[in-house]
């Protein structure tokens, strides 16, 4: 197995040292880094810092997983400088849709996690590699990295609309995933950008 790339392992040990200090400081980075709908605690920074907050140790796991399997692979590809960008296009393009859900629906509550960078990396492997077969942990099948991206993108929006998981920010996966598929558009000179 290749070595860990730089700024993969860079997010990975930030987000796991921002869990154990948060733990350590009993939610006091959380009340102030986490992403704050506007109009309540919300402060322009919370944009970026909410990506390195979790709300628990199952949560951390599953986003860090994710991030090693797919991030380690793009960064690979990609290098580190287009690797960090992409990756933070994703997550305020999260935020931003995340801040949009919450100010139509009226939510009070804060937004933690790096699933939203997460769902841009995914969106990004299938789209680089359409026909990798992967073994998602849940269902354990083999299925290309397209249709994976495409089934989870769809269960997002179907958990988002109707609200059947509360407390989970679906709109926040699928603006990553957007923000995502706009930066390799974007990067390719396809619509709606021009030629680069």
């Amino acid at each position: 197995m290749p070595p860990m790339p730089p700024i993969t392992q860079a997010l990975l040990l930030i987000n796991v040292g921002a869990f154990l200090l948060d733990l350590l400081l009993g939610g006091t980075l959380t009340r102030w880094l986490a992403l704050w709908p506007l109009g309540s605690n919300f402060l322009p920074f919370q944009v970026v810092t909410y990506a390195f907050l979790h709300g628990s140790i199952g949560h951390l796991f599953f986003n860090m997983l994710g991030l090693w399997m797919f991030g380690s692979e793009l960064e690979r590809v990609w290098g580190s400088q287009r690797f960090i960008r992409f990756y933070f296009a994703s997550v305020l393009s999260a935020a931003a849709a995340q801040l949009l859900v919450t100010a139509l629906l009226g939510s009070p509550y804060p937004t933690v996690g790096a699933s939203g960078g997460l769902f841009g990396l995914l969106l990004a492997f299938a789209m680089m590699f359409p026909n990798r077969t992967i073994m998602p942990l849940f269902p354990p099948i083999p299925m290309k990295a397209k249709t994976f991206v495409a089934i989870y993108g769809a269960l997002e929006l179907v958990l988002g609309v109707t609200g059947t998981q509360e407390g989970v920010a679906h709109f926040a996966h699928l603006g990553g995933m957007l923000g995502g598929y706009l930066m390799i558009r974007y990067w390719r000179g396809q619509p709606p950008f021009g030629r680069r």
